[in-house]
């Protein structure tokens, strides 16, 4: 039906952005559609302008920079041809109130070159907010053991009273694939799960980082600390990363210091406990002891064996009792390694139509014992490198050109590239916020070097094998 053969029946907000989506919906991936578009509420029309409310104000940034046209083009299909947009951006009062304090913005209703007219208004609805959170991760679905028991017990403390307990900060800290991820998830999905109105967002350190740096490249720094700000609940995993860059610690202090006086959840994972991370500002060490830190141990032989079973209940796989004690008597150091030889053992039953028997688990488990390889993260290349050189390792992160500085630095680079599977962007990020044509110049100035100065050579050859040796 097209517009004139419409105009003349009521029209309702809801009605009108209804039929906007349909075409929307055509023209993006389902998942674009489902983060940035499902959340999205109209709530008034007034003639030939539609209002319609955003969670924040990177809402609307990113849907200007990325949707701008599909959305324009179904407006005018469901309004006609001076159709306007206009984006409600709401912020809760307390989280306000503290803003107000530390110099943000005061965000009045504008119009764009575009036409779009742009509003912050009080309010948002949690229940539209994207928490990021994985729905697989629950506590249910979280296999207690005596490594785990304690972590576990504070993670459901928190999720029945957020805020509202001496467990703010609640850090849990672990080595990799011991499920902290999955706990702290589990909190977030238990808030939501239980009705609360609560803004709940997850994010890795990783992506703040990122996010904060896409941030001043835009000049959008206050609407950036604006959106953290306004949270209820803040899952933080694996802060070790904020290591060496100090503005992004420096933001992250103060977003932590407004959201712990306005008494709202703050939650966080790492590798170590606080006071072990290197490279963190004392200040915010400080902070990040000031609740509870709990740790959580490799799983004991009963709990690996719990765990098999459990993923074998729930696939409806039956898995002989031999094969399941093998298997876990020979994956001992994280959980995430014993799902996946879990998976590879029901990948060859499926695809290849074997029986499932101590045979099998064996072949699927060879690579494991034998290697067990693990993968290197920048900071593990960072620390071999600095001890090689016999320099601070926070010093590969500093913006000094000091030449007994400059060469390792680019040293640590280019086998940083070699050896994990950061981007380079990521990379640059572990080096005191370089961007990545830094690294791309670093790397092919060692490759030129490595050609030319034998004495060079000998170095990297033997961080080579340094870095071979600790990896398998």
């Amino acid at each position: 039906m097209s517009f004139e053969a419409t105009h003349t029946l009521p029209l309702t907000a809801e009605g009108v952005w209804k039929r906007c989506l349909v075409q929307i919906k055509e023209s993006v991936k389902p998942l674009s559609y489902a983060t940035w578009f499902e959340p999205l509420v109209a709530t008034a029309i007034d003639g030939s302008l539609l209002t319609v409310e955003v969670p924040s104000t990177y809402f609307y940034d990113w849907l200007e920079e990325h949707y701008f046209e599909v959305i324009q083009s179904s407006l005018r299909d469901a309004l006609g041809p001076n159709a306007k947009l206009q984006y409600a951006v709401r912020v809760p009062r307390a989280a306000a109130s503290i803003q107000a304090q530390q110099q943000t913005f005061d965000f009045e209703s504008t119009e764009t070159e575009d036409g779009v007219v742009l509003q912050e208004q009080e309010g948002l609805d949690p229940v539209l907010f994207p928490h990021n959170l994985n729905q697989k991760f629950s506590f249910e679905n979280f296999i207690r053991g005596d490594g785990n028991q304690f972590a576990r017990a504070a993670a459901i403390n928190v999720a029945k009273n957020p805020g509202e307990t001496a467990f703010n900060p609640l850090v849990l800290y672990g080595g990799v694939g011991l499920g902290k991820t999955h706990l702290i998830q589990a909190i977030g999905n238990a808030i939501i799960e239980s009705g609360s109105r609560k803004r709940v967002y997850y994010v890795s350190s990783e992506k703040f980082t990122i996010d904060f740096v896409e941030s001043i490249e835009k000049n959008r720094t206050i609407d950036f600390s604006n959106f953290y700000r306004s949270m209820d609940v803040l899952i933080v995993d694996d802060i070790q990363f904020f290591s060496g860059k100090e503005r992004t610690q420096d933001t992250f202090f103060h977003t932590f210091n407004t959201l712990h006086q306005l008494k709202k959840q703050i939650v966080l994972s790492s590798d170590r406990p606080p006071k072990e991370l290197v490279g963190l500002d004392e200040r915010l060490i400080s902070r990040f002891q000031c609740g509870l830190t709990v740790d959580i141990q490799p799983p004991d032989l009963e709990t690996r064996i719990a765990i098999l079973r459990k993923k074998a209940e729930d696939d409806r796989i039956d898995i002989p009792q031999d094969v399941i004690e093998y298997i876990s008597s020979n994956v001992k150091s994280n959980i995430r390694e014993l799902e996946g030889c879990y998976i590879g053992l029901i990948a060859r039953h499926t695809l290849e139509q074997r029986p499932i028997n101590l045979a099998l688990a064996e072949i699927v488990l060879k690579n494991v014992i034998s290697s067990d390889k693990r993968d290197l993260t920048v900071e593990q290349i960072q620390k071999i490198v600095a001890d090689h050189f016999k320099i601070p390792e926070n010093s590969l992160r500093a913006k000094t050109r000091k030449q007994e500085i400059v060469l390792p630095r680019q040293v640590a680079m280019y086998l940083s590239k070699t050896f994990t599977r950061a981007s380079l962007k990521t990379i640059g990020l572990h080096f005191g916020g370089r961007d990545h044509s830094t690294i791309i110049h670093a790397c092919k100035s060692i490759e030129r070097q490595l050609r030319e100065d034998e004495g060079l050579r000998s170095h990297v050859d033997q961080l080579q094998k340094h870095i071979s040796f600790v990896s398998g």
